[in-house]
C-alpha cells in the first residue's frame, strides 16, 4: 500500500472524487489538499483526511495566484501530512505548482509528482507571450515529474508531443465510467421511442459550452415539437449566461437539474434517445482534443452518442460505433441527423452498445493499477483489488 497526496483545485468536482476514490478502492492510503469552487456540490464533504486551502474560483487569475502563495503557507504548517508520502497527484497546473514548490520547499525529493492534465487550457494554446510563458510554466513542472496523466490520446498528439516536446511518462486514462465494486446493471434491452414520440435528446455532464446550447436551441426551434431535449447536470452560469432564459423561452427544451453519480445515470441515460456529446467551448484546441466522460457513460447505459466530425470526440464516435457524427457545427446540420433517425435505426445502434463488454465504457480496478504502476506498486495479495 502506498501512502498518495492527491492535490486537487476543488475537493466537489465530480472527476476528482471519482479518482480519489479510485486510488482508494486500489488500497492506497489516500489523502488530499484542495480548494473548493463554488458552482458544484456545494454541500460535499470528503470521507477521507483533506487540508481545506480555502476558496478558489473559475478565471479570475490573478486572485488565483494570491490564493496560492497563501496556501503555501498552509502547507508548510502541515508539511510533516505532506512529506510522510510516497506519491503526490496534482490536477492540473495551479495545483501541479504548489506540489513542486512544496517539494523543493521541504526537501522531499524522494517524493513521486504525477501531473494529471484532463484539459489543456486556452491559456496554453495562445500564440503571444503569456501563451509562450504559460507553456514553460508547464514544461518546468512536467521536467519534475515522474508521470504524467491524460485522459485522450489527442492531447498527445496535438500538444504534449509536437508543442511541450514531453519526455515524462505518459498514463492514457480515459474517462470511463468509474464505480470500484458497485453494482450497476445494464439495461437488458434497447430503448425504442413509441410510434409517434418525439425524439429525445440529452445533454448530460457539466453544461459549460455555450455554442451547445445555441445549437440544442436553434435545434429545438427547426423541429418543434419532433424533439424534446433534456439537460442533465451542474450549469457553469459563468460559461453559458442566458442558459435559462433560452430554455425557458422553448417548451420542447427543459433542465432535469443535478444528477447523483453513479446512481442516477441509469435513470438519466433511459431517458434519452441519444446524447449531444460534443464540447465546443475551445473549439480548434482542447474542445477538438478530448474524450468526454459522457460518451462511455451513455454507451454503457446503450444510449448512442452525436459529435462533430473530424474531432477527437467525432472519431471516437464513428471508429468505434458509439453513435452518429454531424459533418458542421450547426443547428441545420444536428437537426437534419435527428430526422434521419428513426426509432429503429436508434434502438439499433443501442442494442450494439449493449452487446459490447463493459469493461469498454467501464474503468476497472485492474486497467487503472496497470495504467499507475509506474508510480504506485501493484496491490499485493493482502491488499487485493475488490471483485468487480
Amino acid at each position: 500500500m502506498s501512502r498518495v497526496v492527491f492535490f486537487a483545485f476543488d475537493i466537489a468536482e465530480a472527476a476528482q472524487i471519482r479518482r480519489i476514490e479510485s486510488l482508494r478502492a486500489l488500497g492506497h492510503e489516500v489523502s488530499s489538499v484542495s480548494f473548493r469552487r463554488e458552482n458544484m456540490n456545494s454541500g460535499f464533504a470528503p470521507d477521507w483526511p483533506d487540508l481545506p486551502l480555502g476558496r478558489s474560483s473559475n478565471r479570475r487569475y490573478l486572485l488565483r495566484l494570491g490564493r496560492m502563495a497563501r496556501a503555501l503557507g498552509t502547507l508548510w504548517r502541515h508539511r510533516s501530512r505532506l512529506t510522510a508520502s510516497d506519491v503526490w497527484i496534482a490536477r492540473n497546473i495551479d495545483m501541479a505548482l504548489l506540489a513542486v514548490a512544496m517539494r523543493r520547499l521541504t526537501g522531499a525529493r524522494e517524493v513521486r509528482l504525477v501531473y494529471e492534465c484532463l484539459d489543456i487550457h486556452g491559456l496554453f494554446t495562445r500564440g503571444d507571450a503569456l501563451g509562450a510563458a504559460m507553456r514553460w510554466v508547464e514544461r518546468f513542472v512536467l521536467k519534475r515529474c515522474a508521470l504524467l496523466i491524460v485522459s485522450s490520446p489527442g492531447f498527445l498528439r496535438a500538444y504534449f508531443d509536437p508543442v511541450q516536446g514531453n519526455s515524462t511518462p505518459v498514463a492514457l486514462i480515459e474517462n470511463k465510467l468509474w464505480v470500484a465494486a458497485t453494482a450497476l446493471p445494464r439495461p437488458q434491452s434497447p430503448r425504442r421511442r413509441a410510434p409517434g414520440a418525439p425524439i429525445r435528446l440529452g445533454w448530460v455532464g457539466t453544461l459549460r459550452c455555450a455554442r451547445s446550447l445555441e445549437i440544442l436551441a436553434g435545434v429545438a426551434d427547426r423541429l418543434g415539437d419532433r424533439v424534446e431535449i433534456v439537460c442533465h447536470g451542474i450549469v457553469h452560469d459563468h460559461a453559458v449566461p442566458g442558459f435559462a432564459e433560452a430554455l425557458a423561452a422553448r417548451p420542447n427544451m427543459r433542465h432535469a437539474g443535478p444528477y447523483r453519480y453513479p446512481g442516477d445515470l441509469a435513470t438519466v441515460y433511459a431517458g434519452c434517445d441519444a446524447v449531444w456529446a460534443q464540447d465546443l467551448w475551445q473549439a480548434g484546441a482542447n474542445s477538438d482534443w478530448l474524450l468526454p466522460n459522457r460518451i462511455y457513460e451513455a454507451s454503457y447505459f446503450g444510449c448512442p452518442s452525436i459529435a462533430l466530425a473530424g474531432t477527437e470526440t467525432g472519431r471516437r464516435i464513428t471508429e468505434g460505433g458509439l453513435g452518429f457524427a454531424v459533418e458542421a457545427p450547426t443547428a441545420e446540420a444536428l437537426a437534419d441527423l435527428l430526422m434521419r433517425l428513426d426509432a429503429d435505426a436508434l434502438a439499433m445502434a443501442s442494442a450494439a452498445l449493449l452487446g459490447r463488454p463493459a469493461s469498454d465504457f467501464r474503468l476497472t480496478p485492474e486497467e487503472l493499477a496497470g495504467h499507475l504502476s509506474p508510480v504506485l506498486p501493484m496491490p499485493s495479495e493482502a491488499e487485493a483489488i475488490p471483485a468487480q
